[in-house]
Parts: structure tokens; sequence; C-alpha cells
């Protein structure tokens, strides 16, 4: 990414137009394209957007979960500073969204469980808007035991965390 950057900013200010795009999410949203955008703004190169689906706002629209307020942390660490994250997740007063791989969903939700402290609901969505698209609604518990017995899972995760046990 770092390399092809700055010659597409040298195209750019050839006045050439150039599009960021992504065959799966949006660009810059735990996807590439942060840097280039970065560079663009300090060489005054304008940036425009073309509202599309965000696995993000896709997923919580249908997730059957507060949506007046969340927070959105990506993809967690995968070792250092894990617990950490989880305990300042868990202080939140909002709905609570992460991204996850399917090598470390299960992982993850056991950390759900021991960290949030109880069966919260979630919603949780996998390959969202192509073609094998999952969606899966339960408690902690139900989650954990429906991953635990489905066959491996492809593509990546979208995890909402509800704000409440009881939501």
């Amino acid at each position: 990414e770092k390399r092809q950057c700055y010659k597409i900013i040298d195209m750019l200010n050839s006045e050439m137009d150039i599009a960021l795009i992504s065959d799966a999410g949006t660009p810059c949203i735990s996807d590439p394209g942060y840097l280039l955008i970065n560079q663009c703004k300090k060489n005054n190169i304008s940036v425009y957007t073309i509202p599309g689906p965000s696995a993000v706002t896709a997923a919580l629209s249908i997730s059957g979960l507060s949506s007046d307020s969340f927070y959105f942390e990506g993809f967690l660490p995968k070792k250092k500073g894990r617990k950490t994250k989880f305990e300042y997740l868990k202080a939140l007063k909002c709905t609570v969204i992460i991204f996850e791989s399917p090598k470390r969903i299960l992982k993850t939700l056991n950390d759900i469980k021991k960290y949030f402290s109880g069966n919260h609901m979630l919603s949780i969505h996998r390959e969202m808007t192509k073609l094998y698209e999952q969606n899966y609604w339960g408690t902690v518990d139900d989650c954990i035991d429906y991953f635990d017995t489905t066959s491996k899972c492809k593509g990546e995760f979208v995890i909402i965390i509800s704000k409440m046990k009881n939501e």
C-alpha cells in the first residue's frame, strides 16, 4: 500500500481522476486505503465519497439490537492488549461492534462471555451483502454452541454485542 500510495499521489497531481474501490467492504474501514486518503489530504487533493454498503451499518440495521448509540472497534488485538481492550469495551454503555476472522470466532465469543460477565445478546453477520451471507442472533451461549458445531466458516464476521444483558 505504501509503495503504491506515492505513485497514485503523483497520478492525482497530474490531474488524473482515480477511484478507490474494494471488492469487499468499504475502503478505509478496517481495509486498505487510509494511507492514500491521508496523503491526499496532506497534498490538498480533494477526496469525495460515494455512499455504499458498509458491513457495520448494514449489520447494525438488521441486528435487532439498540442502534441509538454504538461503538465500532474494528478488529481486536490478537494477543497483547486483548484483555485491556475487552475491559474497555465492557465499560461502554452502548452497543459494541467488532470485526473478527473465522479463525478466531470461537475464541472471541468465549472472551465476550468471560469479559462482559453474562449472557448478552449477540447479532453475528458473516459475508455481508455477498452470496453466502449468514446472520445469526442469540445469546452468547447460543452463539458459542452454534459456531462450535458449525463446519469451518469462511469470510469475516461482524459481531454486535447488546449494551444490556437482557436486551
